[in-house]
């Protein structure tokens, strides 16, 4: 029977975390009762305590880290003393359910263990892998140390819910769980927030076309190498047809900026910051191609991309680097750069644009994904699922 349940929550707040606000409202309409612990946002998600639409969040106040390793443990050190905090607050739960990153979030499920709760492992990012694809180090004595952490987050968890079947096999092998104990829960775009709006012809600034990037802006996640392939676009192909609108914030935003200029892309990519939903689904609307730039390295062949979801929700034809778990997102929506080769990313945005019937051809893919085998009504029977048998 559905009883109380706790989600802990470090890397964004809740609401603005869409994939855990969905587990939120999916476990509230199948009746639990649902407490959150995360971070305070900074323009959004900014009260320490609201109950939103039933669900109880609590949240601590965050500051992220800037600079290397050391940063990230002073983060993850102050957010694992909030949350165990806050976890008294919240009294006797039924299920602990833990978003990493960090893998440090089942020190705090472990001492609910020990007073009759379950522990359900929501498995966001594989942590050795965002290691070695972020700041480069090899396999050192961090490295290690975060090996040694998943290792302890997979033998705590009774349950781990996996975003794909890359993840899946990750806690079937290098965690040591049982089959029937991991759950495929795929991150799905929230309906309500993507929804077509007339073309704003206004928004390609006198161009013909308009390119847009959607996500987070971290060193791992390409925005570099999108920005040094329309300069080959430019420069390479000789196309100056196009403007570029890069939506979305993050620790590399400001380096990204400045890579712009010094490439010489002033004049046509413009830098929004995170907007309402309202203005980014104008640009969506309008864009003619989606850029998925995510480099191949050990994290990001395996997991997938939420931008790559959001663009097929919008009917939007994307072009990726070629990444295993890309192409089980997208499919025949997307056109695949061998990886991380700039140039040829570059000639793959060129012939789209030259092609308006396979642009809606992609586009047209992409929506029926999204809203079949890929909708979040499957993952929420799955999420549901995993409930069940960690409340067995």
């Amino acid at each position: 029977m559905p009883g109380n349940a706790l989600i802990l929550v470090e890397n964004l707040s809740v609401p603005f975390d869409r994939r855990v606000w969905q587990e939120c409202t999916t476990l509230r309409d199948a009746g639990w009762t649902v407490h959150v612990i995360c971070p305070q946002g900074t323009k959004r998600d900014t009260e320490p305590e609201v109950v939103l639409d039933g669900v109880h969040i609590l949240r601590y106040p965050l500051t992220a880290a800037t600079g290397g390793p050391a940063g990230y443990l002073r983060e993850y050190g102050a957010a694992l003393w909030h949350t165990a905090r806050l976890a008294r607050r919240v009294g006797r739960v039924d299920v602990v359910h833990a978003c990493n990153p960090p893998d440090l979030l089942f020190l705090v499920a472990l001492r609910l263990k020990r007073r009759g709760a379950k522990f359900v492992f929501d498995h966001h990012d594989l942590v050795p892998e965002l290691y070695l694809s972020r700041f480069g180090r090899g396999r050192d004595l961090l490295y290690r140390g975060v090996c040694a952490l998943e290792r302890a987050t997979f033998r705590a968890a009774d349950v781990v819910i996996s975003t794909n079947e890359s993840y899946r096999d990750v806690a079937l092998t290098r965690g040591g769980k049982r089959p029937a104990d991991v759950f495929v829960v795929r991150s799905a775009p929230v309906v309500e927030r993507f929804h077509q709006v007339p073309p704003e012809p206004e928004l390609k600034r006198g161009k013909p076309h308009l390119l847009c990037y959607l996500g987070v802006m971290g060193p791992q996640d390409g925005v570099d190498f999108a920005l040094r392939a329309l300069a080959k676009l430019r420069d390479d192909l000789g196309r100056t047809d196009w403007h570029a609108v890069f939506v979305g914030s993050g620790d590399a935003f400001d380096a990204m900026v400045a890579l712009s200029r010094e490439l010489g892309l002033d004049d046509r990519v413009e830098f929004t910051g995170r907007i309402p939903d309202a203005d980014l689904v104008r640009y969506l609307s309008t864009a003619d191609v989606c850029l998925s730039p995510d480099p191949h390295n050990p994290l990001n062949d395996v997991s997938t991309m939420n931008k790559i979801m959001e663009y097929m929700a919008m009917s939007r034809p994307i072009v990726s680097f070629d990444l295993r778990e890309a192409r089980v997102s997208a499919g025949d929506a997307a056109v695949y750069a061998p990886a991380n080769d700039e140039l040829e990313f570059a000639k793959l945005t060129a012939r789209l644009l030259d092609d308006p019937a396979e642009r809606r051809r992609m586009g047209d893919i992409g929506a029926a994904r999204v809203a079949g085998p890929l909708s979040w009504a499957n993952s929420a029977k799955s999420l549901l699922a995993a409930y069940a048998a960690a409340s067995r």
